[in-house]
């Protein structure tokens, strides 16, 4: 049995070179590595959230862009709203003295000074965009005609408007007013004219007599 000299200690084998082995830079490379790789995926995770960002903040003002556009639209749509209801509250107001004017043109007193001032009134609102209808023989429409008198006719085929009481205003496609007619019908059980003529006209060119 062999004894153990007092104070001798094992040396690490010295390369022949004498520089001494350095096992901790492996371990320094790797951990240098994973460190690199931590840093791309936290860059990737911010410019996928300042992407996302961007695409909200993009969003966000295209909705408040097409807001915008649906308030421009309704506040013209408004605005031409309360013209037209302004413009048909003034003109309706003024009916009763064009009807005034009306009578008496039929009447043959529209003349000198009143002639001047009645003319210079329908100028101004036809401008506004008032028009006149209602003519006498036209069919009878209950849209924009108010029947006032009722009788019936051996000449009419239909109900139709066979005299003008007051003629109808409207602006644009709005009716202020209705024209008030009276009406004819044809008379009850009566054939129209045009058949009765169409008859006649085959009585006169029937088959030639037999010999």
């Amino acid at each position: 049995m062999s004894e153990e000299t007092p104070g001798f200690e094992e040396k690490p084998e010295v390369p022949a070179d004498g520089t001494p082995e350095e096992p901790e830079t492996a371990a320094s490379a790797d951990k240098a590595a994973p460190a690199g790789d931590a840093t791309d995926v936290a860059l990737l995770a911010q410019l996928d959230q300042a992407r996302k960002a961007l695409e909200e903040r993009t969003a966000d003002l295209q909705r408040l862009q097409a807001e915008y556009q649906n308030y421009r639209r309704r506040v013209e749509r408004d605005r031409v709203t309360v013209k037209e209801i302004a413009v048909a509250s003034l003109l309706t107001d003024l009916l009763p003295v064009l009807d005034d004017v009306g009578r008496a043109r039929d009447h043959g007193e529209l003349v000198g000074g009143f002639k001047s001032v009645a003319e210079s009134l329908e100028t101004v609102v036809a401008k506004m965009g008032l028009q006149q209808f209602g003519k006498e023989g036209e069919p009878f429409d209950p849209t924009i005609h108010e029947a006032l008198m009722h009788s019936y006719a051996p000449d009419v085929t239909e109900t139709t408007c066979v005299a003008i009481l007051q003629p109808g205003y409207r602006i644009g496609e709005r009716t202020i007013r209705p024209a008030r007619v009276a009406v004819a019908e044809p008379q009850p059980g009566a054939a129209p004219a045009k058949d009765d003529a169409k008859s006649s006209a085959d009585e006169e060119s029937g088959a030639p007599e037999e010999g």
